[in-house]
């Protein structure tokens, strides 16, 4: 009988874990930690801030600690300070597994940390080096959380530390914003052949809680096999998609970001443009078995919005509009500097 703690318990998916754990005769008891107090039956619940709270008496007795919980934003002001403070919480929990003498942990991060570069192999499997791409801050503070977890097995024979590397998350409100900004993304042409793979939330909680069960460590791919390509995709969206000329859709991306409008920093695009794509075998041969498919987390984790109903030329038109208007109020700021800076 094994008392779990679950970090992020009051969040989508650790609602989902919690409801899965109480299914489970070897579950004695399950301690949630979040900021904000975890609800429901069947849990002991705490609010605790992990990058400043006390976790040494909310670990004791653990057996199991399965680290969901996330501070990620994607407000371009505080992006950057959130992700480092999953790094801290990610080695405070850590540390303090280990010192309650833990025997497992189950990290949830991202197969972003592959990094979306032309030459990588299809699928990619764990052993491929993680390559995250520099202007994405979200994958390189997630190697980084990963490079964290290598250390503290190493230091610590007695902990067995898994880490879970998901693909595009659906499902999941608090973690939507990487699929909604690959969605935004659309508008710059992919390659031909440039595959993708969408995960549903209800599947990643079942992964979470098989690789505790099975025992398992190490790096974990987590999505459904196979993927879709781009004409694939398109043949799911429920209205037709406006493609830009690469450096209009970049120029775009750059004052979308820069303004608060668009969901991630312009170095999402490059996911978009590059396969990333991973096989799921080691999950799959110990047990876990995905509910939905690609084809069916891609319908639930889009929605056509208000400006996808317009037609596509339309759209087109308000996209060069916009970036002329930006280009255009560039110019003329310049140009006022310029002559304030004579007159001095």
């Amino acid at each position: 009988m094994a008392r779990v703690v679950v970090t992020g318990a009051a969040s989508s998916l650790g609602r989902r874990v919690r409801a899965l754990l109480a299914t489970r005769d070897d579950v004695e008891s399950v301690v949630g930690l979040d900021t904000v107090l975890p609800t429901g039956h069947g849990v002991e619940p705490h609010r605790v801030d992990l990058v400043t709270g006390d976790l040494a008496p909310l670990l004791q007795g653990a057996d199991a600690v399965l680290h969901l919980a996330t501070s990620f934003v994607t407000d371009p002001d505080e992006a950057e300070v959130a992700g480092a403070a999953d790094v801290t919480a990610a080695r405070r929990v850590l540390d303090a597994a280990a010192a309650a003498g833990v025997e497992r942990v189950v990290l949830v991060g991202t197969a972003t940390v592959y990094g979306p570069w032309a030459t990588n192999p299809v699928p990619l499997t764990e052993d491929a080096p993680l390559r995250p791409h520099p202007d994405l801050a979200f994958a390189v503070q997630a190697a980084e959380v990963e490079r964290l977890a290598a250390e503290a097995e190493r230091d610590h024979p007695g902990l067995a530390v898994a880490r879970l590397r998901p693909t595009t998350l659906v499902g999941d409100p608090e973690r939507a914003w990487l699929a909604e900004a690959l969605d935004a993304a659309s508008q710059l042409p992919p390659g031909d052949d440039t595959p993708a793979q969408y995960l549903h939330v209800d599947d990643l909680a079942a992964a979470v809680v098989v690789a505790w069960s099975a025992g398992l460590d190490g790096p974990l791919n987590v999505a459904p096999a196979g993927w879709l390509t781009p004409t694939e995709r398109r043949a799911l969206d429920p209205v037709p998609r406006v493609r830009l000329p690469e450096g209009v859709a970049l120029g775009i991306a750059q004052w979308r970001w820069r303004l608060g409008l668009a969901p991630t920093s312009p170095g999402i695009l490059a996911y978009a443009r590059h396969s990333w794509v991973v096989a799921a075998d080691r999950l799959l041969d110990a047990g876990w078995e995905p509910a939905n498919t690609n084809e069916e987390a891609y319908v639930v984790g889009h929605e056509a919005s208000p400006i996808e109903q317009i037609s596509p030329q339309r759209r087109q038109e308000l996209a060069l509009g916009v970036l002329g208007g930006v280009v255009a109020a560039v110019g003329a700021g310049i140009a006022l500097a310029v002559r304030r800076r004579r007159r001095a």
